[in-house]
């Protein structure tokens, strides 16, 4: 299977797929940039929301974490939030694995102030806007971009063409657009026999538009479920 997000979780979905006896090939579409940008004080905020463990790492990298570690911390999913446990914080709340679902736990609890949101350059959503019907102020500063590969690797391409590979995993909107682009050269037969695994309904639209006809989603939105998927799908094509 190919294994399209960026690194690390590129590396570590590898390595969880070959544990399960599944081959793996990784080649990251997307790779993460910090900005210098300006941050806020955590004076006056009440938590702060992450969708992505990038946004933490971008700052962990900036030396630029630990004033925020005090805050309570809304992560959109379980990989993400334990990515904030690892990094110190230590009253951290996971939603289910959608941008819905981290506003509806963001509203649910009532903040007493704004929310901080460190984030990418390229949103795939608005939490601002999510959280407006709840009279929820989101403060949001861009401190990381995930830049683009300009080509896929001359093996990875081959081993498409020749429908060498049975399935990919696509975890983002953006990254199955990027594949789209890239694999524009390849025949419909090699389309038609690739299957997309995607987390969710909306990042399997572009794969779809492109005509990628075997598409399959999990269960619910996380990494454990996209494991599940891809045993289930590797078990089906070993009957097969």
């Amino acid at each position: 299977m190919l294994v399209t997000r960026a690194e690390p979780d590129a590396a570590e979905t590898a390595a969880r797929l070959e544990a399960l006896g599944i081959a793996a090939v990784c080649a990251p579409l997307l790779e993460r940039a910090t900005l210098h940008t300006s941050l806020p004080a955590p004076q006056g905020f009440a938590a702060m929301a992450v969708t992505s463990a990038n946004a933490l790492r971008a700052l962990e990298e900036r030396n630029a974490l630990a004033p925020y570690r005090g805050l309570r911390l809304f992560a959109v999913g379980e990989r993400t939030a334990g990515a904030a446990r690892a990094l110190g914080f230590g009253d951290v709340v996971s939603a289910g694995g959608t941008l819905t679902q981290l506003a509806a736990e963001i509203a649910a609890a009532h903040p007493q102030g704004p929310i901080f949101y460190p984030t990418a350059r390229h949103q795939s959503g608005d939490l601002a806007k999510a959280l407006a019907p709840a009279g929820i102020m989101v403060v949001s500063t861009k401190v990381y971009e995930m830049r683009a590969a300009s080509a896929l690797p001359d093996e990875v391409f081959a081993t498409l063409a020749t429908k060498g590979f049975t399935a990919a995993l696509f975890y983002s909107h953006r990254t199955a657009e990027i594949f789209v682009e890239l694999s524009a050269g390849l025949d419909g037969g090699a389309r038609r026999h690739l299957a997309a695994l995607c987390l969710s309904e909306q990042v399997a639209e572009p794969l779809i538009s492109a005509q990628f006809v075997r598409i399959a989603l999990p269960d619910h939105p996380s990494e454990e479920a996209m494991m599940a998927l891809a045993l289930s799908f590797a078990r089906g094509q070993n009957t097969a």
